[in-house]
């Protein structure tokens, strides 16, 4: 019973520090970018968009495929940078505990 003890504290403690990451994925911010900072995206840890910048020198109406397709590029590197601090900050919340194959927390 004691071991029972030991990790129902465990998991109080670790569904503790996961409210806290919750609330810091709301919190952290990360930038993506594409044609060498032409185009950025900042969004939250959380995929929330916050802001847009584009440089005027790629606003052309003949090549608007050009501009959606920077965009795209922009938020997949937004997205990655995100994925890769949320899988960071879970190996911290669990302490390296493995987890298995294709489960994803906190989503």
């Amino acid at each position: 019973m004691k071991n029972l003890g030991q990790m129902m504290k465990q998991a109080q403690q670790m569904q503790s520090k996961m409210a806290e990451m919750q609330a810091a994925l709301e919190q952290t911010e990360v930038t993506g970018q594409a044609a060498g900072g032409m185009v950025s995206i900042v969004m939250t840890a959380k995929g929330e968009p916050k802001r847009v910048k584009i440089d005027p020198s790629l606003v052309n109406p003949a090549e608007v495929e050009v501009l959606e397709d920077l965009i795209s590029a922009a938020l997949r590197d937004a997205r990655g940078k995100a994925d890769a601090y949320i899988s960071e900050e879970m190996g911290k919340v669990t302490g390296g505990l493995p987890l298995p194959p294709g489960f994803k927390l906190p989503f």
